[in-house]
């Protein structure tokens, strides 16, 4: 990228960032006057919950106004496609949305969403993943049935799952910018500087929200923020496959890593424990950390330091796939062999990190199950 490329992206997200921050600050001050903003009356005593009082849950309102923002910065052949992309982007948000403003929505309500979403933009823009990075199956995805619904279950699987590891002040965010960072520089080995650019635009509208996020919590991502940049950046990543033939499929998907991994996990655990897929409890991987630190550090009392440190204790782990991403971005096979290595460092130390806190500490209550809506 030449300097006038790189300074232009810096001007530009200047204006997103500083959008999605006063769009944040404004939700923060207006929570205290429309405690619709904070969400449902029971969002503090949700299984899930890590924070102590009210606190807008409306994080996503930023980011999409951001992701909005970043239109009018999309290049000209790409602004009426990219248009009709946020179209059915705003039918997620808008159900995502709801939620966070309290009016109850089941899980499957939005996993209806994020599909019909992703629907809309096979339609609109005749697009869906290209290839698997697997020779014996790369030809089903060249067929339009095949291909769209593998689209749409993966498009689905990743918005979900930036939703389920939105448990600490920071995460889903920091892994959102993790990711949106490596497919901008994958997008730029690429030559694809179309999606550098409109990647950038997301990624200061994440720091935006940031800013007041992390470390503090006084405004969270949501369920509308969550999908809505789960959605987001998994379609930049088809983008550059379709743009790309260069590109290594598990490149893009080692970006999603955290997300993926924690969503699969989540569901073998709870077919396990015979239990309702979307059933939420509270044994994620940031659950376990910030359980440890609170019983064995800093007691239940520490629970302002614990949130962001369970945050800072992930970050290098949250990252390392994304940066691999990007070391191995036209490598297909030491591509898989990454993937597959980080998930069995991830699986292996989430069950040796479960017994541990199970065995030596049963006072824990780690393993109990409680019901809840998220």
């Amino acid at each position: 990228m030449n300097s006038a490329f790189t300074s232009a992206i810096f001007t530009a997200g200047g204006s997103v960032l500083f959008l999605s921050f006063i769009t944040c600050l404004l939700l923060v001050w207006a929570t205290g006057r429309h405690f619709r903003l904070a969400g449902r009356s029971d969002d503090l005593t949700s299984i899930q919950a890590t924070h102590t009082k009210p606190t807008p849950r409306t994080g996503g309102i930023g980011i999409f106004l951001g992701v909005l923002c970043s239109l009018l910065f999309a290049p000209g052949g790409l602004t009426e496609p990219y248009a009709k992309f946020l179209l059915a982007t705003s039918i997620l948000f808008c159900a995502g949305l709801a939620e966070d403003l309290g009016w109850h929505q089941p899980p499957k309500v939005r996993l209806a969403a994020a599909v019909m979403a992703s629907l809309a933009t096979i339609v609109l823009l005749d697009a869906w993943i290209p290839r698997l990075g697997i020779p014996a199956l790369d030809p089903l995805a060249g067929h339009w049935a095949t291909g769209a619904a593998l689209t749409i279950f993966v498009v689905t699987g990743i918005s979900n799952g930036f939703n389920l590891i939105d448990g600490v002040n920071g995460l889903a965010g920091i892994a959102a910018l993790c990711a949106t960072v490596a497919l901008t520089m994958i997008a730029s080995n690429a030559g694809y500087e179309e999606m550098v650019l409109l990647a950038s635009m997301i990624g200061f509208s994440i720091l935006g929200f940031l800013l007041l996020n992390y470390p503090f919590g006084k405004i969270f991502l949501g369920d509308a923020g969550a999908y809505t940049l789960g959605f987001v950046l998994s379609w930049f990543g088809i983008s550059i496959l379709l743009n790309s033939t260069s590109v290594t499929p598990w490149a893009i998907l080692l970006c999603f890593f955290w997300p993926v991994a924690d969503t699969v996990l989540a569901i073998y655990r709870r077919k396990r424990q015979k239990r309702a897929a979307m059933q939420p409890d509270r044994l994620h991987a940031h659950h376990m950390v910030m359980r440890a630190l609170e019983r064995r550090v800093f007691r239940e009392k520490g629970r302002q330091i614990v949130n962001p440190l369970t945050t800072l204790i992930l970050v290098p782990f949250v990252a390392a796939p994304p940066l691999t991403g990007v070391l191995l971005w036209d490598q297909t096979l030491p591509a898989f062999i990454a993937f597959v290595a980080f998930s069995l460092v991830f699986f292996g130390s989430y069950r040796i990190a479960a017994t541990a806190l199970k065995t030596r500490q049963p006072s824990l209550g780690l393993l109990t199950v409680r019901t809840d809506s998220q």
